[in-house]
């Protein structure tokens, strides 16, 4: 799909009012949830939307001057990994901050928003599963980036909570890459369940939000090497969202991920 075919916030990008205090524009999203609505059960491989603008530009300008450039911050996890069976990367070069207290003040009130009642609403509108449920452990999620040469294997995504047992239903991913490239790669890619192809590409620029459901066979990621300079990483929030039981047949409980190669 054409960047200019993602349905834009417009509105969205005004700053928000002082007084306010909030860096979502609850009332923008509400405005525009009927049409999302409809975009999202439509949308193929899955059921997904692209939205760019999702943010006030003043919450996206927050969000980039407090951004944890510094790689030696203790707060930076590395969450490298390689697969247990074959010792090859799944995903490469990454790194996380999922410790809400140590992230800088914008992240922690950005992510509350997205958490709260109201953005629930909105997304249950949008998407039509009732009764979301956030994850204050932030497993998996958080602040994520990418550097140079690094990769995300297609996966579907574990389907239950390891603490709490209860269903995945929701991903939610924020990019924050104001001059990214479509030479660096690093496109979302998402694919069918029978991984033919071709995948659907969403590159990962700023302020762009993409929403799927999360099932067994809702394949992605970006499996080709970031080409992006070293000094310059693929940044993004992520947040999931829960459901206490799911329709039957959509998908097994596992805690793990499945991983899948792309066709030559």
């Amino acid at each position: 799909m054409s960047d200019a075919l993602f349905p834009k916030l417009v509105g969205n990008q005004d700053t928000l009012p002082e007084a306010d205090g909030l860096l979502v524009n609850y009332q923008a999203l509400q405005s525009a949830q009927e049409q999302l609505s409809g975009l999202y059960q439509s949308n193929q491989p899955f059921p997904h939307i692209v939205i760019d603008n999702f943010l006030p530009q003043s919450t996206i300008v927050k969000l980039l001057q407090e951004y944890p450039e510094d790689q030696t911050l203790p707060i930076w996890n590395d969450a490298t990994h390689k697969d247990k069976e074959s010792g090859e990367y799944v995903q490469k070069d990454k790194r996380n901050i999922r410790d809400l207290l140590r992230m800088p003040p914008t992240y922690r009130q950005l992510i509350w928003e997205l958490n709260s009642h109201y953005f629930l609403s909105f997304l249950s509108k949008m998407t039509e599963i009732s009764n979301l449920i956030p994850d204050p452990n932030l497993r998996g999620a958080g602040i994520h980036q990418i550097g140079r040469g690094g990769f995300l294997k297609i996966h579907a995504d574990f389907t239950t909570h390891r603490e709490f047992s209860i269903d995945r239903r929701l991903n939610l991913l924020v990019y924050l890459n104001p001059d990214w490239k479509d030479e660096y790669g690093g496109h979302l890619e998402l694919w069918d369940k029978d991984m033919q192809g071709p995948p659907k590409q969403v590159l990962p620029v700023a302020n762009r939000c993409v929403v799927f459901s999360t099932t067994a066979t809702s394949f992605h990621g970006h499996p080709h090497p970031l080409t992006c300079p070293s000094n310059i990483y693929r940044k993004s929030m992520a947040l999931y969202y829960y459901t206490n039981g799911r329709p039957t047949g959509e998908a097994e409980p596992v805690v793990s991920t499945l991983w899948k190669d792309t066709p030559n």
